[in-house]
């Protein structure tokens, strides 16, 4: 949390804040990262920063983070769309004036996401996410609020020529103490025709005024950049008469720019100082939140001790190991319940098994198990998992280890069309209010900017079709434009070649230049929010009073606003919920099976078929999971696996590091190659791999 006391004195700084900044997380009208945007201020030795962005707290974490680390106060808050009142009829649509609300303490900022996210989960799905003025009320501790500057109704009533003082009495009455009249000059229209009335309304009740500049952009070499990113909004093009245009007044201007600009109305600039000590709160960073099982917390770790026994006893029994045979797993478990009750994730273990349980008893499938996971006895005990870790040698210590605190992630594995029907036994099980998916946002990549570029250049299709198809593509290795201009280095400091074909098309065609020079200002922006397709999170309290949350327009299910990595800075802890489709194809032949009275049990199904190899060795492997990919039926012919541990090789090896190897195994497992070891103590270790290390295990 900022420290007022630490803020640098009026000599060390700039002497002005900046009270209006919009990053790229305004969707498609801000044009800055969060961490550009804090480096920013500390180049313009701007002591702090307020992030507003429109309707929304995207940003919220990780400016927080960016602006500390770079030496500056962040100042967290939004900007609210506010339906006027009055405005809505049978015939007519609702009139949205904003508000910009800042947080000044920890009460302010709950105060300020309960708003937001009242924003979006409380307005009808039809309209835009609001609030009325009454839903202020009760919400206002520890927050600032300024007028709007020209999107606030203050300013527009007045420009239009109308009554602003009930208005301006019900925001007094909102934020007693905590009201500034904004004071924008940035060549709007509005601005321009309101200033006397916002001037003479504020002298009227004693209001103190504050001197802001919409920031949307860094500078000017980004205007052009921005207007092109508003006509991707509008579905408009550069040379349309009629369309939204980018101001150029809305960059980041320095201090003496603010100043100048207001030399007969010092004290506004002097205000920003003002509101900037009055508040100090980021979006806070939280130690893990867990949901309780139980009403007391401490009644889960031996109910997770006991769960667990009993479930080891079980599977043993059904595995007929007993004896000194059974004395390896129950050591083993007695190992990981001492590391899972220390770290305190007894919690999260029953969680999850408690919702794969329930999903098993409705008869929907559940994976086996994948990822680190696989490695714990106690989640083989629970059911979470149904592979065997001492059967495969796998260990626990890849899943949760002491020496590296982190919090544990199962990957599960749903049938893809019942997948909802166990998040929704979740939500009824924990509560709606503490349930949410996790937002994550679609960026404007290298290939794709140059389409929307492109598209608002009025270029034509074909022409910028074919340059985005020169940028390289690879799923494990996308291009930037940078990367594809031959700008930068790689990870060894040796600088990108670039694409002779894609730099000529640039330096022939000057439309082309043109299109480029926009698209790498605006790749990596975010284009849309999207709902991440496997996170959920679960909460000990209502979420809201934890993270800002937001609607999916294509579900009714609360998402937090805050992406993955974000979220679970904030306290949240993040299960994985993922649909399979294989484990849909997988029921319905169970089901077609046992209407011809075969009945399968997979659990049971012997893994030395030699019918099964002879099938995966010439590669007729076209609808199983992970094995059904050109390359991987390739690798099949090579190696021709003809047990189950060539089957798990082959899945560890195919993956983009150790790619270059699969080639050597197969060449080694049928001697064509010759198996070489570093030591001979290596080889009962890496005999199933032919000499080749695979796993971390190994």
């Amino acid at each position: 949390m900022p420290d007022i006391a630490m803020m640098p004195s009026t000599s060390a700084h700039a002497g002005f804040v900046h009270l209006r900044l919009q990053s790229a997380y305004s969707m498609l009208e801000g044009a800055i990262q969060p961490e550009d945007l804090a480096k920013a201020c500390r180049r313009g030795l701007f002591p702090a920063g307020a992030l507003v962005d429109r309707g929304n707290m995207f940003a919220a974490m990780d400016f927080s983070a960016a602006a500390k680390d770079a030496g500056v106060q962040p100042i967290i808050g939004a900007m609210l769309a506010v339906e006027r009142p009055g405005s809505r009829s049978a015939l007519t649509r609702a009139v949205y004036d904003w508000l910009v609300v800042l947080a000044q303490d920890a009460t302010g900022y709950g105060n300020l996401i309960a708003l937001v996210s009242q924003a979006h989960l409380g307005a009808d799905p039809a309209d835009d996410p609001h609030l009325l003025l009454a839903d202020f009320s009760g919400r206002t501790e520890g927050l600032i609020c300024l007028t709007g500057g020209a999107d606030g109704a203050l300013a527009r009533l007045l420009a239009d020529g109308q009554a602003a003082d009930d208005y301006a009495d019900a925001l007094v009455a909102l934020f007693p103490g905590r009201l500034y009249v904004e004071i924008s000059r940035s060549s709007e229209p509005v601005e321009q025709r309101s200033e006397a009335g916002l001037l003479r309304l504020a002298a009227a009740r004693q209001l103190p005024i504050v001197a802001t500049n919409p920031v949307k952009f860094l500078d000017a070499k980004v205007h052009l950049a921005h207007d092109a990113l508003l006509c991707i909004a509008d579905s408009s093009y550069v040379e349309a008469d009629e369309r939204r245009r980018s101001n150029p007044e809305h960059r980041l201007k320095s201090a003496n720019e603010m100043r100048q600009a207001f030399a007969d109305l010092p004290e506004a600039i002097a205000n920003t100082i003002v509101i900037a000590q009055r508040c100090a709160v980021a979006a806070p960073a939280r130690k893990p939140i867990l949901p309780r099982m139980s009403s007391d917390g401490a009644a889960e770790d031996p109910a997770l001790v006991t769960a667990s026994e009993i479930g080891l006893l079980q599977r043993l029994s059904a595995l007929g190991i007993a004896g000194a045979a059974a004395t390896p797993y129950h050591d083993r478990l007695a190992f990981e319940l001492g590391v899972i009750n220390t770290m305190g994730f007894a919690g999260y273990f029953l969680i999850v098994a408690d919702f794969i349980v329930w999903a098993k008893a409705q008869g929907i499938p559940v994976g086996p198990g994948r990822g680190s996971g696989a490695g714990s006895v106690v989640a083989w005990a629970l059911t979470i998992t149904d592979l065997d870790p001492l059967e495969h040698g796998l260990l626990f210590e890849r899943f949760l280890n002491p020496d590296r605190v982190s919090m544990p992630d199962f990957d599960i594995d749903f049938c893809e069309t019942r997948r909802g029907e166990v998040i929704h036994y979740v939500q009824q099980r924990h509560g709606e209010a503490q349930v949410a998916q996790i937002i994550t946002f679609g960026k404007m990549k290298a290939r794709a900017v140059l389409k929307d570029v492109g598209r608002v250049l009025q270029m034509p299709y074909g022409q910028t079709d074919r340059l985005s198809k020169l940028v390289p593509s690879h799923p494990t290795d996308p291009w930037t434009l940078a990367r594809t201009l031959g700008q930068g280095k790689d990870k060894d400091g040796k600088r990108y070649p670039g694409l002779p074909e894609f730099i000529a098309e640039r330096d022939r065609d000057p439309k082309v230049a043109r299109l480029i020079e926009i698209a790498l200002q605006l790749e990596g922006l975010p284009r849309h929010s999207s709902t991440h397709a496997a996170g959920v999170v679960i909460g000990d309290r209502p979420l809201s009073e934890l993270v800002p949350l937001y609607r999916d327009p294509r579900s009714d299910m609360a998402v937090t606003q805050f992406e993955m990595k974000a979220v679970e800075k904030a306290g949240l802890v993040k299960f994985d919920f993922l649909g399979l489709k294989t484990l849909s194809v997988l029921k319905r032949a169970e089901e077609l099976l046992a209407a011809r009275g075969v009945i399968v049990d997979w659990l049971a199904l012997p893994l030395d078929d030699p019918a099964v190899y002879q099938l995966l060795a010439r590669a007729d492997s076209v609808g199983v999971f992970q094995f059904e990919s050109e390359g991987m039926r390739r690798a099949l012919t090579q190696v021709r696996p003809d047990c189950f541990a060539d089957i798990v090789a082959l899945g560890a090896l195919y993956r983009p590091g150790p790619l270059d190897n699969s080639p050597s195994c197969a060449n080694r497992k049928h001697t064509r190659e010759a198996v070489e070891l570093l030591h001979p103590a290596m080889a009962p270790i890496l005999s199933e791999t032919s000499g080749i290390i695979v796993y971390q295990e190994q």
